[in-house]
Order: C-alpha cells, then sequence, then structure tokens
C-alpha cells in the first residue's frame, strides 16, 4: 500500500506530458475508425458504448449499465430511446421483476457492435504485432492499473469474466 508521502511525491513531480500526449492521441485515433461509421447513423460515441456492452452483455439492465458507464440517466435515456427506435437495442421486461428492464442488442445492433470492435481489434493488434509476445499482458495490466483502485476487481470481471478456482 503507497504512502500518502509517495502520493505527494508523485504529485511534486513534474506532469508526464508525453504519456498524457500518447494516451491522448492514441484515444483520438482509436475512436476515429468507429466514429466515421457511427457518424453514418447518427450516432455519436455514446451510443458506441452503450451498443458495445449491451452487445457484449445480452440482459444487462440499466443500472448495471449505468454502473458501467457511469453517467446520468437522462444521458443514457436520451441514448438509449435512438438505439431502441432505430432497432439497435431492445428492452425487454424482467422475468422475476417485471419492473425491470433487460437490454438485448437486436441482430443489427450486435452485428455493429461487432464491427466496430473489429476496426478498433485491427488496430490493436497492428500495435501489439510491433511490440514483443508479452505487450499484450503488459498492456492489460497498465491499463488495469490506471482503474480507480476501489473499481478494479468490479471491472476485472467485467473484462474477463469470473475468475476460475
Amino acid at each position: 500500500m503507497p504512502s500518502q508521502n509517495s502520493d505527494r511525491d508523485i504529485l511534486a513531480e513534474t506532469p508526464a506530458y508525453d504519456l498524457i500526449e500518447l494516451f491522448f492521441f492514441a484515444y483520438r485515433d482509436f475512436v476515429s475508425d468507429p466514429d466515421r461509421i457511427l457518424d453514418e447513423y447518427g450516432f455519436g460515441r455514446a451510443h458506441h458504448r452503450v451498443l458495445h456492452f449491451v452487445s457484449r452483455q445480452p440482459g444487462l439492465t440499466i443500472a448495471e449499465l449505468l454502473d458501467i458507464l457511469r453517467i446520468t440517466k437522462q444521458s443514457l435515456n436520451r441514448v438509449l430511446k435512438e438505439l431502441i427506435e432505430k432497432d439497435f437495442i431492445e428492452s425487454r421486461m424482467g422475468t422475476s421483476d417485471r419492473r425491470q428492464r433487460l437490454l438485448h442488442a437486436t441482430p443489427q445492433g450486435h452485428d455493429l457492435a461487432l464491427k466496430l470492435a473489429k476496426l478498433q481489434t485491427r488496430r490493436i493488434m497492428r500495435a501489439l504485432s510491433a511490440a514483443s509476445p508479452e505487450a499484450k499482458a503488459a498492456v492489460s495490466q497498465y491499463l488495469l492499473c490506471l482503474i480507480d483502485p476501489d473499481d478494479r476487481e468490479h471491472v476485472k470481471q467485467l473484462v474477463f469474466g469470473p475468475e476460475k478456482t
């Protein structure tokens, strides 16, 4: 567990402008491929995020999606309404609790989410192919460490599934 002194030492350091800017440019280009396709549908990045997680986790509840995205219910409702109206996502009534709304990607929604994921996978794999064989594990560990410590385990479960014992 790092001490408060080490946290202060990190904050006193010169900002890591090189890494901050590389992270910015990498993200800019990482989302640029999907942005072009999303624009054809009149969608933006919020639509992409919702579609991605609903497609990856059929039956996701609104509460679970809000927890993942950390956006307001109002923001989610606007995006979700458009995705439902354009037949990319459907909202089903819960089986045990009829008040609950379970979200599912339609075939059209799943196809779009998969198309966008493949574009981003291509960019990631190109970058990893230029690095060592251990790079994927190192990048995964690095990205996981960027996540707030109190949310890390939750994210690990979302991304990698429950750990097998």
